[in-house]
Order: structure tokens, then C-alpha cells, then sequence
């Protein structure tokens, strides 16, 4: 089978809920743009609802709903009593979607898993570079290129994933969107072509939709993959239709002209609830939003000025005012639903009297600064820009200049990480795996700076101690290693830590087979839209 769409600008105002009969088509308002196509370069949740959820698969994916990592491509696997050798059993006949673009000659092999994560980890690998700047960031951030020793093709249905070291959360890392597998006989294929560059454009795998095109910055469609190894999606065609702005997501709502938006405005989800056309579901969030200082940057390079701007900001007046109390305060880089949380860590206290004083005591006068603001709404942060002003604000009155930056989001993203950022950007994550290393070591590890880890920050007392929990297969003893982190963390302040906010899904009310996940992830292979 082959997908054709003549694409075409009217296609946003084309698509609507009053599809013809014979297909069904669900429209999903999405936050923002995708990155690229090719989920092992990212970290952002937008770009993994786009280009992982919907075209791909991995070795394991978490059970809907959970954070609990299920069999997906892999059927089934072992693990050596050291903890080193991982030994997985891929589905037979997964096959790869055929595409205008691409017929596919053959079904998933181990040759495909190996492509797809020796890439990321080989700088010798041809496709390592495929993309200017790559830097697989996730893969380096979580230290996969020190952890995998080797990643071998036993036989065409078995591979073998060997490691330097015992890794306690490295199934659930599988599971996330960035280990998920290409197809190598279409890599090859561009190679050959001379057009690697499309793997990133036009992605191609054994997901429940199969990609159709893309509208920059406007709508990308998916149509229903048939030969989908698992149950063929209930729906027949699926559209991100691109819209940034959260107010301009629910008048489309609305007007029936999506069925589901993420992130809406924390005053518009009253509206929503009385809204008869409409159904809200909620649950806590597994995230945090922060301010992370560039701490290599005088005169953010030194925890006493850190902690005097933390105590200058009102977080509560962050949760009232952007997220309507559909928050509450952070004081740590983890959230409380998370297990490891450190409640005994005490937040620094909003003192605006304390703040001014402690900035005087470290020798910081007439400080000017840049506060980086995000362009999306996301789960974390509704309105960054809102955000800022009120931390502008606060830092006003400790004598601290503030200007407010933004780019394209995936511009942001890209500069926000470089090693000679000025000032202190905002961000925030969501986790994407249930364990608390996804935070703390992927967020704030020493191998993380220059990626995942926006604050440039490494501590040797603090990466000691989450590097010796990744090794450690007993959960109390994990527990406790965590704990120490956080009360380093919390003393050396690389963020100032803002809030942890209700996730909240609001969505036409004959949309059927939506389940909310605790990872914040968006998936439609078990959608439907009632008669």
C-alpha cells in the first residue's frame, strides 16, 4: 500500500471534524513545530508527539498509562547476572511502512537496531553526522557512548546490547522516544542517493501512522499504517494541525475543528469543563520548570548569587498568575509524585530584604541580565513570557536589571545550550521514563553540560552520587543516593526551581480510547471518534 496526499495550503482549513463517512480523520491541535523527524536527535516533547509516537517504535514502550516498560519490537529478553548483557528476541514480520516515498523489501531485522543506535553512539558511524551540529544530545546526556560497550546482530531476529557497567534504569531508557528504530534499508538507500538529509524530513518506520507530509510551522499529516503489527489504528488519517497560541487551540476546539489540544490557558479550563461539546481529564504532572543560570557565567558562577536571586523570585505569584493555582511551588528538581522526592529539603524563602542583602554581601552591584522566555506553551510553563515578566519584576526590586529573550522554539532550544549562553533560561521536563536519573542526571549530569544540562553545571559531589545509583539495583539504596543529591543541588541552586503544574487534556466529547500519560506524551493509535 502506498499513501498519496496532494498537499496543498487549504489543507488546515480543509480538514475538519465533518470528515467524509467512509474515512475518519482526527485533528490534533499541537503546541508547536517539530524539530526534525528523527527522534534520536531531540529531547523536546513536541518534537517526540510528532516524529516518534506516531511513525516509530522501540524495543519497549511504556504500558499506556504507566511508566512501566512493556514488550513492543522486542518480544521478549534477558539479562546476564552482572547486569551487562542485554540479550533481546525481536518480533517476527514487523514491517516497515511503504510510502510514496519508500517501498520497503523487507520486514524489522537486527540490522535495524543496530543502525539506529550505533549511530548515536559511534562517532565512526557515517550517519553520526548525517545532520549539521548533531550531538544526539539525549544519548549523550544519559552517557549511552560510555555505557554501551557493544550492540550486536546475533541472527536476524536477535540482538545483543552489551554494557561497561551494571545501569539500573537502562530498560526504561530503551522505552523512550530517542532509542526507538529506523529502518537501515532505507538509510541505505538515501546514502546511496546521496539525500541522507531526508531521514530527518521524511521519516519512514514500523509506527502506527505512516508520515504523509509537512507544512512547515503549519500542519503534518499521518495517514493509518494498515500493516500495523499490533491493531491497526481506529482512525484512518491524523493531523498535528500546528497552533501556538493556547487560546487560538481551544476556539478551534470549540469550533470543532480539532478534537484535542494539550496545554491550554489555566482561565480558559472552567470554560472548558462547562463546555457540553467538551470532556477535561487531569492528573499530576511528572515535571518541573526552572530558571537554569549559565554557571560558568560570572557572576552566576558563584551559589551565594544563585541562591540570593531564588530568594528575590515569587513563585506563588507564578502559580496564581499563570496556571490559576493548577500548580504548586517547586523546591526541588524532581517532582513530589516521583519516588526518591527529598520533602525534608527546605526552599529557599521569597525575601526580598534577605535577596538584596545577600547579593550585596557577594559583591554583585548594578547587575543586568537576560531571562530566556519560551515561545510554547508546555506542560510545566503555560506562558513562559508571563513567567518572566513576574521574575523581572522581583528582580527589579533587588536592583537587578532584567531583559527578556525568546527565539523559534526550536532555535531556542538549540541556543539555549551552548556553553556561552548570557543569562538564565527558562525551561522545564516533563520525564520520560518514571525514574528519577531522567531528571537528575539527564537534566544536571557533568555529561549532560553542553546538552540536556542547560545550567553548564557539574559538581562532582552531586554527578558522584547519581552516577553510583545508576549502577545500584536496590531501590532503597537508589532512594537514598537520590536524597543526597537533592540537598546538594538545593545548597549549589544551578536552577531556581519554579513549579510543578497539573497536566490537563481537554478534548471533543466523542473522542474514545484517549489515555493521559503520566510521561506526558501524546499518542492516537488508540483513538476513535464515537458515531
Amino acid at each position: 500500500m502506498k499513501y498519496k496526499f496532494a498537499f496543498a495550503a487549504a489543507l488546515l482549513a480543509a480538514t475538519v471534524l465533518s470528515s467524509a463517512a467512509s474515512a475518519k480523520t482526527f485533528v490534533f491541535c499541537s503546541e508547536g513545530s517539530p524539530e526534525g523527524f528523527d527522534p534520536g536527535l531531540y529531547t523536546a516533547g513536541t518534537t517526540f508527539d510528532a516524529a516518534a509516537h506516531t511513525v516509530y517504535n522501540g524495543l519497549l514502550e511504556f504500558e499506556p498509562g504507566t511508566t512501566n516498560p512493556i514488550s513492543a519490537l522486542a518480544e521478549s529478553w534477558t539479562i546476564s547476572e552482572d547486569g551487562k548483557e542485554y540479550l533481546f528476541k525481536l518480533r517476527s514480520g514487523v514491517k516497515f511502512q511503504t510510502t510514496e516515498f519508500f517501498t520497503p523489501t523487507r520486514t524489522l531485522t537486527a540490522d535495524d537496531v543496530v543502525f539506529s543506535l550505533d549511530r548515536q553512539i559511534n562517532k565512526a558511524n557515517p550517519w553520526n553526522a548525517y545532520v549539521a551540529g548533531a550531538s544526539w544530545e539525549y544519548a549523550a546526556g544519559m552517557g549511552f557512548p560510555e555505557l554501551i560497550k557493544s550492540v550486536e546482530k546475533v541472527d536476524d531476529l536477535t540482538v545483543k546490547i552489551t554494557l561497561n557497567r551494571p545501569e539500573a534504569p537502562f530498560l526504561a531508557d530503551l522505552a523512550m522516544p530517542f532509542a526507538f528504530i529506523l529502518s537501515k534499508e532505507y538509510a541505505d538507500k538515501l546514502q546511496a542517493d546521496g539525500k541522507m538529509e531526508q531521514l530527518n524530513q521524511k521519516p519512514l518506520g514500523t509506527g502506527p501512522f505512516a508520515f504523509v507530509a509537512y507544512q512547515q510551522d503549519a500542519v503534518i499529516r499521518y495517514a493509518s499504517n494498515k500493516d500495523y503489527w499490533e491493531a491497526v489504528p481506529k482512525i484512518d488519517d491524523l493531523v498535528f494541525a500546528i497552533t501556538t497560541d493556547a487560546a487560538v487551540r481551544f476556539q478551534k476546539l470549540k469550533a470543532g475543528e480539532c478534537h484535542l489540544m494539550p496545554y491550554p490557558n489555566a482561565a480558559d479550563v472552567d470554560a472548558m469543563k462547562a463546555d457540553p461539546s467538551l470532556k477535561v481529564i487531569e492528573q499530576e504532572g511528572l515535571n518541573v520548570a526552572y530558571l537554569a543560570y549559565n554557571t560558568t557565567q560570572a557572576p552566576f558562577d558563584k551559589p551565594e548569587v544563585r541562591k540570593a536571586l531564588n530568594m528575590a523570585i515569587n513563585k506563588k505569584a507564578i502559580v496564581e498568575s499563570v496556571f490559576q493555582g493548577m500548580a504548586t511551588p517547586a523546591k526541588n528538581p524532581i517532582p513530589p509524585t516521583m519516588w526518591s522526592y527529598n520533602d525534608k529539603v527546605e526552599d529557599d524563602a521569597y525575601d526580598i530584604d534577605a535577596a538584596k542583602k545577600a547579593l550585596e554581601a557577594a559583591g554583585v552591584k548594578d547587575l543586568s541580565m537576560k531571562i530566556w522566555a519560551m515561545p510554547v506553551s508546555r506542560p510545566y510553563m503555560l506562558n513562559a513570557r508571563r513567567a518572566a515578566e513576574i521574575m523581572q519584576d522581583d528582580f527589579a526590586k533587588i536592583g537587578v536589571k532584567v531583559e527578556i529573550v525568546s527565539y523559534e522554539w526550536a532555535e531556542y532550544l538549540d541556543r539555549s545550550k551552548a556553553k556561552d549562553r548570557d543569562g538564565a533560561a527558562m525551561l522545564g521536563w516533563t520525564g520520560d521514563n518514571g525514574d528519577p536519573d531522567n531528571f537528575l542526571d539527564t537534566l544536571l549530569g557533568c555529561e549532560a553540560v553542553g546538552g540536556n544540562n542547560r545550567a553548564q553545571w557539574c559538581n562532582e559531589e552531586f554527578n558522584t552520587l547519581v552516577k553510583k545509583a545508576k549502577v545500584t539495583s536496590d531501590q532503597a539504596e537508589r532512594t537514598k543516593l537520590y536524597e543526597e543529591a537533592q540537598v546538594v543541588f538545593k545548597r549549589e541552586a544551578p536552577w531556581a526551581t519554579l513549579d510543578h503544574s497539573l497536566a490537563i487534556v481537554p478534548m471533543r466529547k466523542d473522542v474514545t480510547g484517549f489515555v493521559q500519560s503520566p510521561l506526558g506524551d501524546f499518542t492516537f493509535e488508540n483513538v476513535d471518534i464515537t458515531e
